[in-house]
């Protein structure tokens, strides 16, 4: 049963409108007042005109983020370099080597370029008998084309976007079975800058596992899992379906993971906000029992009405379940249902408090008096309480000073 008398009363007349907390607001120092501190030149004893001029300040600074979006590439080769292979290549003049396509086309190349540039087409020619001066490699199964921006890009790193874009998965699986890194690091890049559609990431994921490209096939699961419902529904899915059912296996698993994870993070979302909640219940009472709030307080507090909006966004909610408390006829913890949440609310701060002797929060030492006779389960229940509430209050804080600057 409760006490008889609380030791202090609550004023009852009603309570006007409050606003939300206000936001920390922190100073920072201005860039503006030391960079001419930086830039004033010192003046020396003796003035020679003859020493040039600092260089201006970079204008803009490259962040690893963004060199990171571009590809990694290093050439100071001049463009009259570059024209003289592509000219060599296009009139394949003294060329030793056809390498026949698909559409039974020839593209005519030179045997010691190829063996520089793939050391597998290197040992492939190197067992090829030559016939009438000239050796012959047949590449089935690929469009001409597809070959022909191969060969190009072996003699001078170029290539037309629109062939790229349009031979690209073609480019990718003959780059890893020709060993051509730089050529599959082109291929991949285009891919993952925005060349991935829901028609294509189905065969994009499977020849990124065949070709040894484990970032590009992380990058087709999360296109998948974010559009799932889209992507099931393409020929590039039925076709993987017949195929390779295990994939599909794998990939509805992995929707169900990421839905199971979505649905942790939430869960865990609401429950930092009823901690967070109770984090503001607790300095909305110790407001009330020691300031007072408008018209709400201890006894030796004189309240305006008129006074400033209230800081503390739990306090309008607190005051009206304090009203309740105090006016209840039944005030038992299991009687009454706002009660029994003014109870909790009370034993909670009790538990937080570390101030018992001179703390104006009523019934304060009166349940830490019954902390020493509780079981050992509740008692591990109301730890683990407390424990959680502080987390969110912490991290709360740490957000708060992150935004502001602090760290």
């Amino acid at each position: 049963m409760a006490p008889s008398a609380i030791d202090y009363a609550w004023l009852s007349s009603p309570s006007e409108p409050f606003c939300k907390s206000s936001n920390l607001c922190v100073e920072e120092a201005n860039p503006a007042d030391i960079l001419p501190v930086l830039e004033t030149p010192i003046p020396f004893a003796s003035d020679n005109s003859n020493i040039p001029k600092p260089p201006p300040l970079p204008s803009k600074i490259c962040t690893r983020i963004e060199y990171s979006k571009r590809p990694r590439e290093c050439s100071f080769v001049p463009k009259e370099t570059k024209d003289t292979w592509e000219t060599l290549f296009k009139e394949g003049y003294g060329a030793d080597v056809c390498i026949i396509t698909n559409e039974k086309s020839c593209v005519l190349a030179h045997s010691n370029v190829l063996s520089i540039a793939s050391p597998v087409l290197g040992n492939v020619l190197r067992i090829l008998k030559v016939k009438h001066g000239m050796r012959y490699i047949k590449i089935p199964g690929v469009p001409h084309g597809a070959v022909y921006a191969l060969i190009r890009f072996l003699y001078s790193s170029c290539y037309e976007e629109e062939e790229l874009k349009k031979f690209v998965l073609h480019l990718l699986v003959l780059s890893h079975s020709y060993s051509i890194p730089s050529l599959k690091r082109v291929c991949i890049f285009s891919l993952e800058q925005g060349w991935l559609t829901k028609e294509n990431v189905i065969d994009v994921l499977q020849l990124a596992r065949n070709c040894d490209a484990p970032r590009l096939a992380l990058i087709c699961v999360r296109m998948v899992v974010k559009n799932f419902k889209s992507i099931s529904s393409t020929e590039g899915w039925r076709a993987m379906k017949r195929a390779n059912p295990a994939l599909e296996q794998e990939l509805v698993e992995s929707v169900v993971e990421a839905d199971t994870r979505k649905q942790e993070r939430q869960r865990k979302m609401e429950e930092k906000k009823v901690y967070l909640q109770l984090f503001e219940a607790m300095e909305a009472l110790l407001h009330i029992c020691k300031e007072g709030c408008r018209t709400i307080g201890p006894r030796d507090k004189v309240l305006k009405g008129s006074q400033g909006a209230c800081n503390f966004p739990a306090c309008k909610g607190l005051e009206t379940l304090v009203r309740h408390f105090s006016n209840c006829e039944t005030r038992v913890p299991g009687g009454c249902v706002h009660c029994k949440r003014m109870w909790q609310l009370l034993e909670l701060h009790s538990r937080m408090c570390n101030e018992s002797d001179s703390c104006k929060v009523p019934l304060c030492r009166h349940f830490k008096g019954k902390m020493q006779k509780q079981s050992k389960k509740d008692e591990t229940k109301w730890r683990l309480l407390v424990s959680k509430v502080i987390a969110a209050k912490n991290a709360v804080g740490s957000l708060s000073c992150q935004s502001s600057g602090l760290f």
